[in-house]
C-alpha cells in the first residue's frame, strides 16, 4: 500500500518543522512561521508582544488538545487542559510538556522533598536499610512521613513548629490599662468591651496598667481555660457595678468570659472570615517544636539512622551535603560522575569565579557499599539500590544549581524560578525523546554564573532527541540560541507578528525589532557619576537562614543593588532582615496573609538590630512577586484604586443619578448591579458529564458581568464593561482630562504595562507583572521622600527596552529623596546602580557573607567575587563571548 503524500507530508517524524499558520491566539495577527525541530528555540520580545501566546497558548495548548483526544473522556475530565487555540493549520507538532513559573500553593507541608518524591524514596531506604535501636521492629516507609498519622510527632502533627500565644505577642504595650485595650489579641469593638466588662463584674482592675498587675492575675485573664458566666452591667462603672451586684440590680445580660489565648485559638481554627483569621495569627508565634526539635516525625522513626543520620537531620541537610553522604552507599555502581563543581560547586567558583564545564570529573560513588558497617547483606544490597536511586535525581537537582535547597524546605519559601528548575530535573530524569519542552523563562531568578548550568541541561534534553521552545528575555541565553524567533513590534494591539524568525545572526538586519537594539549593542554605558549616600542604614548581628551575626551598612538616598548566585543569602538579608527590622522600627505589622505566615514559619527567625541610620527612614515599601489577588475578581483596576473613580464618573451621570444609581451599582461584585446569572463573574462552567468542565462567555450577559440596567449607563458613550475591557494605552487617551484616572494610567503605561486590560484577572498576571502593578500604585502616592523601597528581581519577566522604562521610575524614586534597594541578576541594573553589594561567596553554607560592597567598577574588579566576570564585561561594553 502506497501512503497518500498529502498525509505523510504532515507526518511528526518526517518533518524537520513544526510549521504554524495563521495564529490568531490573543494579539496574534494571523502569524505564520516555521519552528526547526530537534533545536533550541527561543521567542523574544517586549513583554506583551505575543511570545507566549505563540509558544504557550497556541503551540503548546494544541500539542496537548491533540494528546488528550487519545485519551478516554473519563480521565479526561480529571486533567487540567487549556483552551482550544485559533489557528488555520499546525504540522509537525511532537507531544509538548510545558514547564511555566508559577507560585506554589500556600501548604505547610509540601516541601522539595515531596515535590521531586525524593523523600520517598529516603523513607524507603530507611525502612528497609536503616539502623535500628536494638529490640524495636522495623517501621513502615509511611513511618517515615511527617504528612501521616503514623509518622508524624504528636506534639506538632508534622509541622516542625509549633504556635505558641504569650503574653508578649497579646499585650503588645504593657504600659495601657485593660480599659485601654491593652489586652490586643481580644476582639475588637462590642466583644472586646464585652470582655472587660465582664473582668469588672469579676472583679479584676482594668485601670491599673498591665504591667502592675499581680502575675496570677495576667496569667488567669490570658490563659484560663474556665468561662465563668456573670451578669453584665453595660456602661457602668466599677463602682457601680459592685454596687449594683451588692444590690442584686437586673443585669443587661449574662456574659460569658474567654480567655485570650483560648478566644485565638478558638477564632484561628474555626472562623470562616478570612479577615478575622488574619487578624488573630498575628498574635500566634511559631517555634521550633520542642519534641521532635523541628524534624516532624515521631520518636521511633527518628531512632532509626542511615550513615549515622535519622531521617528529619538528613532531610535538613542542603542537597551538596546530602549526595555525600549518600555517596558511600550507593557504591562502585554509581556511574553519575558529575562535573567536579556539583559537590565542590562553590568551591570551584570561588577560584575560577565561572562554572566548571569541563575539567575533570568527582566519583560520587568512590567509597564502596561492602566498608559499609553495621547492615546486613541483604540491608546492604536494599541501602546501594535505593540510594544509587537518590543519588542520581539529587544530582540532576545540584547540575541545575539547587544544592543549596534542602529536602524540608518548604514550597512556599521557593521562586518560582526555582520551582521550575526543580521540575526540570524531573524531566532530564525521565529520559523522555522527541517531545517539546516549552519552558517560560527558565533563568528568572538565576545569576549568570547559574545560568550556563541551566543551559547544559537544556542541552541534554536537546541531545536526548527534544525540541525545547523557551520564551526568554535573557540576551545571553538568545545569542546561545539555535534558532530567535523575535515578536513585536510592541505590546497588545501594536504587537502580534513575527519580526524575525531564524538563526540569532539574522536579527540584527531588522530595524523594527527592540530586541536587535539590546542583542548585538556592544557600546558601554554612558558615562554616570555615581550618586554620594545621604547617610548609612548600619545593621548588626544579623542571622537569618545562612546569614550568621552579620555586619553591614545600606547607603540611603541612593540606588543599591544586591547581587550573588542563587541561594547565596540575599533574600534573606534585603526581603527578609532589612524588611523586618525596619518594619519592626517604624511599627508595621507582620506577615498578613496565609503564605507569608507559612513562609515566616518555614524559615529562621531574623536576629540582629539597627545600629544607626533608621530615624531618617518614615516609610518602608516591600514591592514583592506576590498575586495583587487570588480570584479573578481582583484585577488591574481594583488594585490600583483607579476603578472606584471609574465608577463614580458613572454615577454622576444624568441618567445614573436618575435613577439612582450609586457607585456601588457599578461594581460587579454587588448582587443589584451585576449580571444575575454568573454573579459577576462573566462566565458559566458547563458540566460536559464524562467530559472536562468548560467555561463559556455567560449566555445572559456575555461576558460583560453586568446586568442590562447597569450597561445601559453610558460615560463618553462607553459603559463600564467597555471601560474593562481598555487596555491601560486606549484607557489613557479616554480619561485624558480626568486626573484621578488619568494618573495610575500614565503610570501603569510608564512602567511598561499599557498592554494590559484594565480587567485583566489576577489570576492571569505574572509575578513580574503583579509587581510593577504594585509599585505603579505605591507611585501615585505623594513623594515626600525618606521612604526605603525594597524590590526583590524587579526585571523578572521584563525585556530589556522594559527595563529602561523600569529603571527611569526607580531613579525618579531617588531623586524624590528615597532609597530603593533592589536584589537582582541582571548585570545591565546592576551597572547602573550607585552601590552594589555582593553576597556569597557561594550557595547555603558557603554564602551568607559579604565578598565585596562598593561602587559598580569596583565589584567588577574584585578577584574574589563570583558576579565580577559578568558585570565587568557590561562596564566596558563587550559581550563576555567577545
Amino acid at each position: 500500500m502506497v501512503d497518500d503524500p498529502e498525509q505523510s507530508k504532515d507526518r511528526p517524524r518526517t518533518d524537520p518543522c513544526v510549521r504554524v499558520r495563521g495564529a490568531r491566539e490573543h494579539n496574534l495577527k494571523n502569524v505564520d512561521v516555521d519552528l526547526p525541530r530537534d533545536a533550541l528555540v527561543v521567542f523574544s520580545g517586549v513583554s506583551g508582544s505575543g511570545k507566549s501566546s505563540l509558544a504557550f497558548g497556541t503551540l503548546y495548548a494544541e500539542a496537548q488538545r491533540r494528546y488528550l483526544e487519545s485519551v478516554a473522556p473519563y480521565a479526561r475530565r480529571l486533567i487540567d487542559q487549556a483552551g482550544v487555540p485559533e489557528f488555520d493549520s499546525i504540522t509537525g507538532l511532537p507531544p509538548a510538556v510545558a514547564l511555566q513559573q508559577q507560585r506554589a500553593t500556600p501548604s505547610a507541608r509540601s516541601s522539595v522533598g515531596s515535590v521531586t518524591t525524593i523523600s520517598n524514596s529516603l523513607r524507603m531506604l530507611y525502612s528497609r536499610a536503616g539502623t535500628y535501636p536494638p529490640r524495636q521492629p522495623m517501621l513502615y516507609a509511611e513511618d517515615f512521613s511527617p504528612n501521616t498519622v503514623q509518622g508524624a510527632c504528636p506534639t506538632c502533627h508534622g509541622l516542625g513548629r509549633t504556635y505558641e500565644v504569650t503574653e508578649r505577642t497579646m499585650v503588645p504595650d504593657d504600659s495601657l490599662t485593660i480599659r485601654e485595650r491593652a489586652i490586643a489579641a481580644w476582639p475588637p469593638a462590642w466583644h472586646g468591651q464585652n470582655l472587660r466588662d465582664i473582668l469588672v463584674t469579676l472583679g479584676h482592675d482594668v485601670d491599673t496598667p498591665w504591667r502592675a498587675l499581680p502575675r496570677k492575675v495576667r496569667d488567669w485573664i490570658l490563659f484560663t481555660d474556665d468561662q465563668p458566666t456573670v451578669p453584665v452591667y453595660a456602661g457602668f462603672t466599677p463602682a457601680e457595678t459592685r454596687a449594683a451586684l451588692r444590690s442584686k440590680m437586673e443585669p443587661s445580660y449574662q456574659g460569658t468570659f474567654t480567655g485570650a489565648r483560648k478566644y485565638v485559638l478558638h477564632t484561628f481554627a474555626t472562623t470562616q472570615s478570612d479577615l478575622m483569621k488574619k487578624r488573630v495569627a498575628r498574635f500566634m508565634e511559631p517555634s521550633t517544636c520542642p519534641t521532635c526539635k523541628g524534624r516532624r516525625l515521631k520518636r521511633e522513626a527518628l531512632s532509626v539512622t542511615f550513615a549515622g543520620k535519622d531521617i528529619g537531620t538528613l532531610s535538613q541537610l542542603p542537597l551538596s551535603e546530602l549526595a555525600s553522604v549518600l555517596a558511600p552507599a550507593a557504591g562502585g555502581s554509581f556511574s553519575g560522575k558529575p562535573d567536579a563543581n556539583v559537590l565542590s560547586r562553590d568551591a570551584a567558583r570561588r577560584a575560577t569565579a565561572k562554572r566548571a564545564a569541563a575539567g575533570g570529573s568527582a566519583h560520587l560513588g568512590a567509597p564502596d557499599v561492602r566498608n559499609t558497617p553495621a547492615l546486613s547483606e541483604e540491608k546492604r544490597i536494599a541501602a546501594q539500590r535505593i540510594a544509587h536511586d537518590v543519588l542520581r535525581r539529587v544530582t540532576t537537582l545540584l547540575e541545575l544549581g539547587l544544592g543549596y535547597l534542602s529536602l524540608d524546605r518548604l514550597t512556599p519559601t521557593l521562586s518560582p524560578g526555582e520551582q521550575q528548575r526543580m521540575r526540570l530535573a524531573t524531566q532530564i530524569r525521565s529520559n523522555l525523546f522527541g517531545v517539546v519542552y516549552v519552558l517560560d523563562e527558565p533563568s528568572a531568578g538565576l545569576h549568570p554564573a547559574d545560568s550556563e548550568a541551566l543551559l547544559t541541561a537544556l542541552d541534554r534534553l536537546k541531545a536526548a532527541g527534544n525540541s525545547l521552545f523557551v520564551v526568554e528575555h535573557d540576551l545571553d541565553i538568545m545569542r546561545r540560541a539555535d534558532w530567535l524567533v523575535d515578536v513585536g513590534p510592541d505590546a497588545g494591539e501594536k504587537g502580534g507578528q513575527v519580526l524575525f524568525s531564524g538563526p540569532p545572526a539574522g536579527l540584527r538586519a531588522v530595524e523594527t525589532s527592540h530586541t536587535a537594539r539590546y542583542l548585538f549593542d556592544t557600546a558601554p554605558p554612558p558615562p554616570r557619576t555615581p550618586r554620594e549616600p545621604a547617610g548609612w542604614l548600619a545593621l548588626a548581628q544579623v542571622s537569618c537562614n545562612n546569614l550568621s551575626r552579620l555586619d553591614i551598612e545600606f547607603p540611603l538616598g541612593v540606588l543599591t543593588a544586591v547581587t550573588g548566585v542563587s541561594g547565596s543569602g540575599k533574600s534573606s538579608l534585603v526581603t527578609r532582615a532589612l524588611t523586618e527590622l525596619v518594619a519592626a522600627h517604624l511599627g508595621h505589622e507582620g506577615p498578613q496573609d496565609e503564605e507569608d505566615r507559612i513562609e515566616a514559619a518555614a524559615q529562621d527567625r531574623v536576629t540582629g538590630h539597627i545600629a544607626r541610620g533608621a530615624e531618617s527612614l518614615r516609610r518602608l515599601v516591600h514591592v514583592d512577586q506576590k498575586p495583587i489577588g487570588r480570584t479573578p475578581r481582583s484585577n488591574l483596576a481594583t488594585y490600583t484604586g483607579l476603578f472606584d473613580h471609574v465608577r463614580k464618573l458613572f454615577a454622576a451621570t444624568p441618567a445614573a443619578r436618575a435613577r439612582r444609581f450609586d457607585a456601588g451599582r457599578f461594581s460587579f461584585n454587588v448582587a443589584k448591579g451585576r449580571c444575575d446569572t454568573c454573579e459577576g463573574e462573566g462566565f458559566v462552567s458547563v458540566e460536559l458529564l464524562f467530559m472536562p468542565s468548560v467555561y463559556a462567555p455567560c449566555p445572559t450577559c456575555h461576558g460583560a458581568r453586568y446586568n442590562e440596567k447597569t450597561l445601559a449607563i453610558r460615560w463618553r458613550d462607553k459603559s463600564i464593561a467597555d471601560i474593562l475591557r481598555m487596555t491601560v494605552d486606549e484607557a489613557v487617551g479616554f480619561f485624558i482630562d480626568e486626573p484621578a484616572v488619568e494618573r495610575p494610567l500614565i503610570l501603569l503605561q510608564a512602567i511598561g504595562l499599557g498592554y494590559l486590560r484594565l480587567g485583566q484577572p489576577a489570576t492571569e498576571l505574572s509575578g513580574g507583572e503583579a509587581q510593577r502593578i504594585k509599585l505603579a500604585t505605591e507611585l501615585q502616592r505623594a513623594q515626600r521622600g525618606s521612604g526605603l523601597y525594597v524590590l526583590d528581581e524587579p526585571t523578572t519577566g521584563l525585556h530589556p527596552s522594559d527595563v529602561d522604562k523600569l529603571m527611569l521610575q526607580l531613579n525618579g524614586l531617588v531623586a524624590a529623596g528615597n532609597t530603593v534597594i533592589v536584589v537582582e541578576h541582571d548585570m545591565r541594573v546592576v551597572a547602573a546602580c550607585d552601590w552594589v553589594i555582593d553576597m556569597g561567596p557561594g550557595a547555603g553554607h558557603e554564602g551568607g557573607r559579604v565578598v565585596v560592597a562598593g561602587l559598580p567598577a569596583h565589584v567588577a574588579a574584585s578577584a574574589s567575587s563570583v558576579t565580577a566576570p559578568y558585570l565587568a564585561p557590561v562596564l566596558h561594553g563587550r559581550s563576555r563571548e567577545s
